[in-house]
């Protein structure tokens, strides 16, 4: 894989289902998981075997369906759970075993009741055994942003023996800096990686708002592989966005010269195909697939893009499947955006008409938060009755 390659990690169907309230069934599952082929993810991180039955099924279902992507299953440093993880990605074309275990202090004790030495052998045992079951094996150090960095590096250097090819740096609880952050893997890199051919992976949360802006900082620093999901959605406030990720890259290639695998013109229908499954919609200021994000409405921006979209957007709706930008009529709104709707609605609106429908406008708009089409035609008709009387 060329060294500007990012790959996209999504898991949208495992971590994202674990936000309060977006749940799938399978059949919900299987058809987002198809979208994300579509869209042209990596890796597809389908759900944690041993959790449940569902996710078991889920799983297996997938694996057997998506044939052009890896399919990935969560599992935990234990026998029962490598295998279950195992069983579920038999018929996988491409599976990726994910094994996870703890490293910071505050977890070995208080969640796992665990010595240092205890999670190291975890990780040998468990690492080794997703090998004889897959070449494809994911180790995760679950809240390494809170670890100690010389026992992180033992934890994964012990991996990286075992036969794991990907070492994932989470940010569990969303606690860290981009500069923190930029930090951890640049030793990692120097201190496990080295030459050896191994990938580091990032698993930002977004608890602070910078599970973006450290998964960017991860790749700046040697990262290859970003775990995120669509919309963002995740465990509590959610884990790094995957358009808004891939966007950045994109738009800031300049700064940012890497590739992703992403056809860019499929995020939004991604987003609207999520929001339908789970119904828990975006909020409308959402980067790049929000319903503001190509909107405006203040009078200034509204005639800058008449005349030129990057005036005041630094992408084209179209790039990332927006049928078109909107401009949203309100009272910030100026004589060119009404101007254009009357124009779209079909009416040739004389300079003086448009002056007196303008003031009619903006009056209206002093009452009403949203102006529709036919408030527009109902104002274009009064001024013009208003005239010929």
């Amino acid at each position: 894989m060329p060294q500007n390659r990012i790959s996209i990690f999504d898991t949208t169907l495992r971590d994202g289902e674990q936000s309060p309230g977006c749940s799938m069934d399978l059949e919900e599952k299987l058809r987002m998981a198809e979208k994300l082929e579509e869209l042209g993810v990596d890796i597809v991180e389908a759900g944690f075997p041993i959790a449940s039955e569902g996710d078991f099924a889920a799983v297996k279902a997938v694996a057997a369906r998506c044939r052009g992507v890896k399919v990935a299953a969560l599992c935990r440093t234990s026998e029962q759970d490598v295998a279950r993880a195992a069983e579920a990605l038999a018929h996988a074309a491409s599976p990726r075993i994910h094994t996870f275990c703890a490293t910071s202090d505050i977890h070995l004790e208080h969640k796992l009741k665990k010595s240092r030495a205890e999670v190291i052998e975890m990780t040998r045992r468990a690492v080794a055994q997703a090998r004889n079951y897959a070449d494809d094996v994911e180790f995760s150090a679950e809240d390494a942003t809170r670890s100690d960095i010389d026992y992180l590096c033992e934890v994964l250097n012990t991996a990286v023996e075992a036969g794991a090819s990907v070492l994932n740096i989470p940010d569990t609880v969303g606690y860290t800096t981009p500069t923190e952050m930029k930090y951890l893997v640049e030793q990692v890199n120097q201190r496990v990686v080295r030459d050896r051919d191994v990938i580091i992976s990032v698993h930002n949360h977004n608890d602070l708002g910078l599970a973006v802006a450290n998964s960017l900082a991860a790749i700046e620093a040697g990262a290859r592989q970003v775990e995120c999901t669509i919309n963002g959605i995740g465990e509590r406030a959610g884990n790094a966005s995957l358009e808004e990720i891939v966007m950045a890259l994109h738009v800031r290639a300049d700064r940012l010269p890497f590739e992703t695998g992403i056809v860019t013109s499929q995020l939004y229908p991604a987003s609207q195909l999520l929001s339908s499954i789970v119904g828990f919609e975006v909020q409308p200021n959402k980067a790049i697939v929000g319903r503001n994000a190509f909107a405006h409405e203040a009078g200034i921006h509204q005639h800058g893009v008449i005349n030129n979209p990057l005036c005041y957007e630094i992408m084209t709706p179209e790039s990332v499947g927006v049928p078109a930008n909107s401009l949203v009529l309100g009272k910030h709104s100026g004589r060119h955006a009404l101007s254009l709707r009357y124009m779209e609605l079909g009416y040739d609106v004389a300079a003086s008409e448009l002056d007196a429908a303008y003031t009619r406008f903006t009056e209206l708009a002093d009452r009403k938060k949203r102006i529709y089409d036919q408030d527009l035609i109902s104002l274009l008709n009064a001024t013009v009755g208003a005239a010929a009387a």
